[in-house]
């Protein structure tokens, strides 16, 4: 069987990074053929050589979408090179994948990595007309939490909750002593999304009085670094914060730092955390639309703040910062947590998609 993924870019982020997984561990079952399509320049990761990395990105047309639109429609204009069925990511790119799937008679999924209240920045229009109309085309439509579902329901589409795989092996956990570092991640330039904006004066009263403990921002974007870094020196905190910038070893990061918090405003399923608790990781999250609450289960796996009580998430980090037997239960029960998150569990459903897709239609 033929599948194709195809995304704008692989440049990084947590959507980037379970397509990458989801291809990668398709590619190792010999039944799939697995390529990756991306319609835009920029990868910062390494496909596996079990698959084929197309690269739709050339051509003069300085419209981006209609660019990508002509590349992909000349491209699956040769029969031979059109799979049985397209697994498409965010938005945007749906838009441009399910008329031309529709075209051609093949099968897609369209992955949905945001709640439906997120829209595209500027593209609003664009937003509600791929969810609420185009969408009913889609063969599939995939959303990560229970949250969204009514909404795609209404307008009749064919939905299902299908969540954000852990990409970390979860570690056995040991008595090792970890560093004080408060962790959080995420693209800067979406510092607003990210909620970084917010936490960086949050947290200067708590650093000033635990001056051994350190907080370290992961994550690119020279925009939102520029951005971020004024706050810091505003506040007079370049000792205490640091920005790392785009890394490939966030797990050994994660298995040496204390605390993972998520800071944002709003989520699809944050894979970040998912990622955070499978490495042993104390983990604090804003209960924000949506993602943490289908994770955190408050004060078993983690702490779950009212979304952006500021006051609440202050007071609760200084309580994880100063006991050290609270820290070491949620990261016991963290790690214990993540079951329906495997890759196994969610290869599995796809693979009774595929089969449904193409042996029952």
């Amino acid at each position: 069987m033929k599948i194709h993924f195809i995304i704008s870019t692989l440049r990084g982020g947590g959507a980037e990074r379970v397509l990458t997984l989801l291809a990668e561990n398709l590619a190792k079952l010999s039944k799939y053929e697995v390529s990756v399509i991306t319609l835009n320049e920029g990868s910062e990761y390494e496909l596996d050589e079990n698959m084929q990395w197309i690269d739709l990105s050339y051509g003069k047309i300085p419209n981006h979408t209609f660019r990508s639109f002509i590349n992909l429609f000349k491209y699956y204009r040769n029969k031979s090179k059109r799979p049985d069925i397209i697994i498409s990511f965010i938005t945007l790119t749906n838009l441009i994948t399910i008329p031309i799937a529709k075209l051609y008679g093949i099968k897609i999924i369209a992955a949905e990595h945001n709640s439906y209240l997120r829209k595209m920045h500027g593209r609003a229009l664009l937003t509600d007309f791929t969810r609420k109309i185009l969408y009913r085309f889609a063969n599939l439509v995939t959303v990560l939490t229970s949250f969204d579902v009514e909404y795609y329901k209404k307008y009749g589409v064919n939905v299902v909750v299908m969540p954000n795989p852990c990409s970390f092996k979860p570690v056995e956990l040991t008595n090792k002593e970890r560093d004080k570092v408060i962790l959080s991640i995420g693209s800067l330039d979406r510092y607003h999304h990210k909620g970084f904006d917010n936490l960086i004066p949050l947290i200067k009263p708590i650093l000033q009085s635990h001056p051994d403990w350190h907080l370290k921002i992961v994550g690119g974007g020279d925009n939102g670094l520029q951005f971020l870094s004024d706050i810091v020196k505003k506040n007079q905190l370049e000792k205490q914060i640091t920005f790392t910038g785009f890394l490939n070893n966030i797990p050994e990061l994660m298995q040496a730092s204390s605390i993972f918090i998520l800071p944002s405003r709003y989520e699809g399923l944050p894979m970040v955390l998912l990622e955070a608790m499978s490495q042993g990781m104390a983990c604090i999250a804003y209960d924000c639309k949506t993602g943490p609450s289908d994770i955190i289960t408050n004060e078993l796996n983690g702490l779950l703040i009212e979304d952006q009580n500021k006051n609440e998430m202050s007071s609760k980090l200084v309580e994880l910062i100063e006991n050290q037997t609270l820290r070491d239960a949620l990261r016991e029960n963290g790690v214990k947590s993540l079951e329906k998150y495997d890759i196994k569990t969610i290869l599995n459903r796809y693979e009774k998609i595929f089969e449904e897709m193409i042996f029952n239609n």
